[in-house]
């Protein structure tokens, strides 16, 4: 039976429908689920569950400590100097380290850590939880578009002789390659009474 060239329109557009719908609903959202998982939390510790921190770059292994709770302060530098720290500065340090997600995970051969400068860091940030925990993040070169960095979690080597390169925002640059000075406390000047001037005598007229 021939069906009416209506009828034949009609059942391709509800075929070609199908298929949309398949592959933009059902297979679509397999990817994009794929995609997002490839997004993942750097790491788990909250802010809080820190205790100190290391951060060491070519020219400075800076050392942070969470101050007492019964002090003003947040974190305290103990070397290569002693004093209170920046807490903006070591506050948006510890935001990148808790809320950072890897854009990318790439598993590689060990051998060719060095491709991605991970072998020499530009950057190694070592964290000690209050529960005696550690963990390590090792920040390499940019990617070829310079979008991110290739960077390291608590290294190690997978049992197929992998290990796990990530991608993570260059922010972390911004946040670690800075100046003694930058990582101290800003002097509050509003604090400091002026100083008060000696008025000068007045001249009196001379009889």
């Amino acid at each position: 039976m021939k069906l009416p060239r209506t009828t034949l329109i009609l059942i391709l557009l509800a075929l070609g429908l199908g298929g949309f719908v398949y592959f933009y609903e059902i297979r679509g959202a397999t990817v994009r689920e794929e995609i997002k998982e490839q997004k993942q939390q750097i790491f788990s510790f909250a802010a809080d569950d820190v205790q100190s921190l290391t951060v060491k770059t070519k020219k400075l292994t800076l050392n942070l400590e969470r101050s007492p709770e019964s002090s003003n302060l947040k974190w305290l530098i103990k070397s290569p100097v002693s004093g209170p720290a920046n807490d903006a500065i070591v506050s948006y340090l510890m935001d990148l380290l808790v809320k950072g997600k890897s854009e990318r995970t790439l598993s590689t051969p060990a051998k060719e850590l060095g491709e991605f400068a991970l072998d020499q860091p530009q950057a190694t940030i070592n964290i000690t939880l209050k529960n005696r925990q550690s963990h390590q993040l090792l920040l390499g070169k940019s990617n070829f578009n310079g979008r991110f960095l290739y960077a390291q979690t608590d290294p190690a080597t997978k049992p197929d002789g992998n290990i796990n390169v990530l991608l993570v925002s260059t922010d972390f640059a911004n946040a670690v390659n800075r100046e003694l000075s930058e990582w101290k406390q800003p002097v509050d000047n509003s604090q400091k009474l002026p100083g008060l001037s000696t008025p000068l005598p007045t001249p009196t007229n001379g009889k």
